[in-house]
């Protein structure tokens, strides 16, 4: 009788790693800068039906990259255990840490016991009445990083946050911020065009929901 193949624990994880870095840097990146009115949220995306930014509750936005069908089924379960939250409890009980770890439970248990990994970034942003933000970036296996200032998935991630972090000022008006998002996704062939972009922001001065998509002609005037 033939011995069973064997490979080790650490081979395993390390192999899914690889398998979920891998999907993730062949998506189009997104970036999330804190500015003056909240939280603007740009992605490379020229799709007008596949949404990569999405409304998961009053103050709180949703953001991913990587596999669309993946990332998909995690933002239809946030909104809602945020609305199951908010009904059972209060509205204000609702906010992007606890969403966060629940991403995290949820991606850390699919990567460790299922045979293939999610290959998906996320990102979990809220935006406070007094101007203190969050941001919360939930890794492929579960890792939730604390981001401050800005954040960036996917993609060239590591280039886009190196010039942000030459580029980046705090307090930028909304313009500029769309500009400066523009900009770094571009890379060296210069700023995205608007209908290459998807962009969002969490406006803190709206009356409740926060969450406001930012169409093709005001973003073109943005840009301008």
């Amino acid at each position: 009788m033939s011995m069973p193949f064997y490979v080790s624990p650490e081979q395993v994880m390390k192999d899914r790693a690889d398998y979920a870095r891998k999907g993730i840097a062949r998506g189009r990146s997104l970036v999330a800068l804190e500015c003056e009115p909240g939280i603007l949220l740009v992605a490379h995306n020229p799709s007008r039906t596949l949404n990569k930014i999405s409304e998961i509750y009053d103050r709180i936005a949703f953001a991913a990259v990587g596999l669309y069908s993946e990332y998909q089924l995690l933002r239809i379960a946030g909104v809602r255990h945020a609305d199951m939250k908010g009904y059972s409890y209060s509205r204000e009980d609702v906010n992007a840490r606890e969403l966060a770890n629940a991403y995290s439970q949820t991606l850390h248990q699919i990567f460790t016991h299922e045979m293939k990994p999610y290959e998906v970034e996320l990102l979990i942003a809220q935006v406070g009445d007094e101007g203190a933000s969050e941001l919360y970036r939930v890794l492929y296996d579960g890792v939730v990083v604390d981001e401050h200032d800005y954040s960036v998935l996917g993609g060239q991630a590591e280039e886009i946050t190196a010039a942000l972090a030459d580029a980046y000022r705090p307090g930028l008006p909304l313009r500029d911020a769309a500009r400066l998002g523009a900009t770094v996704l571009g890379g060296d062939d210069g700023p995205l065009p608007s209908d290459q972009l998807e962009v969002a922001v969490l406006d803190r001065s709206r009356p409740r929901r926060c969450f406001r998509r930012i169409r093709a002609e005001e973003l073109t005037e943005l840009l301008a």
